[in-house]
């Protein structure tokens, strides 16, 4: 009953008997951030951000013993403690890796650089983006990436996209070391995220079914704020540059070419598909149709600064961070709704299959209820899908952050079934 995938369900279920699920109730105010699985933390953004690195268990991204031992010496609430320790781990990881290729042992190296890549980005998490550190560790962590991705097989490849006077970082997996054209995957994140978020969450799922695998920073993602360049509304000029680059390849299939987005990429994949007939099926986790009227609904649509000074420094930096990627001052985030506008798309010109996966957690909102059922019943293309993984099945969080097995079954499952009726 088990296949090729059957170590990330094991490493998912091993995961599951952890936690404890606690599903909130239907509820007026959406908090992405929720966390309806708990692992260790009390505080909640220190929860979902610890949620965000162990989920990655499964694609070489954590270790649980070592996830564990950084959570135990972290103090609640404290940014530079979450920091501290989780730079510590990064550093330690590397060194074991750095000595297993100076003997030779290429996969122990491997697979030691992988976690050390995802161990330093997870360091940045609650770190203000005038911190100089900042920069510094985004840098460790594509490095520690890169290293571990020269001896992949087939390697992983690093580009640059030219946009209005920067570079757009990514990284490229080909299915095989051969030119037969195949599916591919274009993986898109979503307010918070880098590149390495993105290849710890579905890169190995995309790469086990026989995909070519994508990944990019958008402006508004990675470092990039810090180059100038915030979200823009029309996210579809710089995506539409990754298809141009992909499309080129050899290997890829034209006709069999899916863009899969997360968190805020649930705004940014239909709206490119709305616009680049190229795009053959989407994914979303989950959909949004009107992230104004979603960032409205939110609790930061209203907070005060004596709201914000009860909150912990991690949270505070957090949601200050959030607001920085959207051009907004780190000190008016209420300003996020605003900022918001125009971000949003129409269903009925949506003309490709169409897949939006949420959390059981997350889909008590009353607003994330309204954009699925919005985006469902205005499709223009009548193969679409709407998915709400399970609480039992520790699938209840933000991006099913826990549980990358049963998310990455649905939408490969969803994409593959497509592409075998092309």
């Amino acid at each position: 009953m088990f296949g090729k995938g059957s170590r990330f369900l094991i490493i998912s279920m091993t995961l599951m008997v952890l936690f404890s699920c606690a599903v909130a109730g239907e509820n007026e105010e959406f908090d992405a951030h929720e966390a309806y699985i708990r692992l260790h933390f009390d505080d909640n953004e220190m929860e979902f951000a610890f949620t965000l690195i162990v989920g990655a268990t499964g694609n070489h991204g954590c270790e649980i013993g070592e996830a564990f031992v950084v959570a135990s010496n972290i103090e609640e609430g404290n940014p530079e403690s979450w920091h501290t320790e989780w730079v510590k781990m990064a550093q330690r990881v590397q060194e074991r890796g750095e000595k297993a290729l100076a003997g030779g042992h290429e996969i122990s190296a491997k697979n030691q650089f992988l976690r050390a890549s995802y161990y330093y980005r997870a360091a940045l998490v609650g770190m203000l983006p005038d911190d100089p550190r900042f920069r510094e560790t985004a840098d460790k962590s594509r490095r520690m990436l890169l290293d571990a991705g020269e001896l992949m097989d087939p390697p992983l490849e690093y580009f640059e996209l030219p946009f209005e006077g920067i570079v757009l970082p990514g990284v490229y997996w080909r299915a095989a070391n051969d030119d037969t054209p195949r599916k591919t995957l274009l993986m898109i994140g979503g307010g918070e995220t880098f590149a390495e978020d993105l290849f710890f969450y579905s890169a190995d799922q995309a790469h086990e079914r026989g995909y070519n695998f994508a990944t990019i920073d958008l402006p508004g993602q990675g470092i990039l704020p810090l180059l100038g360049k915030p979200f823009m509304k029309d996210v579809q000029i710089p995506l539409s540059l990754l298809v141009d680059y992909i499309v080129k390849k050899p290997e890829v299939d034209k006709d069999k070419l899916a863009m899969f987005g997360i968190s805020g990429g649930g705004e940014f994949v239909p709206r490119t598909a709305q616009h680049d007939s190229r795009i053959k099926a989407i994914a979303m986790n989950s959909a949004v149709v009107d992230a104004h009227r979603l960032f409205a609904s939110m609790p930061v649509a209203d907070v005060t600064p004596e709201d914000m000074e009860s909150w912990s420094e991690f949270k505070r930096n957090t949601v200050k961070v959030i607001a920085w990627r959207w051009g907004v001052d780190m000190n008016n985030i209420p300003g996020l709704v605003a900022a918001n506008e125009g971000y949003d798309f129409d269903p009925t010109q949506i003309h490709v299959p169409a897949l939006s996966i949420v959390g059981e957690g997350e889909y008590n909102s009353k607003d994330v209820q309204w954009q699925q059922a919005e985006f469902m019943e205005k499709l223009a293309c009548p193969n679409h899908k709407l998915i709400i993984t399970p609480a039992k099945e520790g699938a209840s969080n933000h991006c099913l952050l826990e549980n990358h097995s049963l998310m990455s079954q649905e939408v490969f499952d969803f994409f593959d079934d497509v592409f075998k009726e092309q």
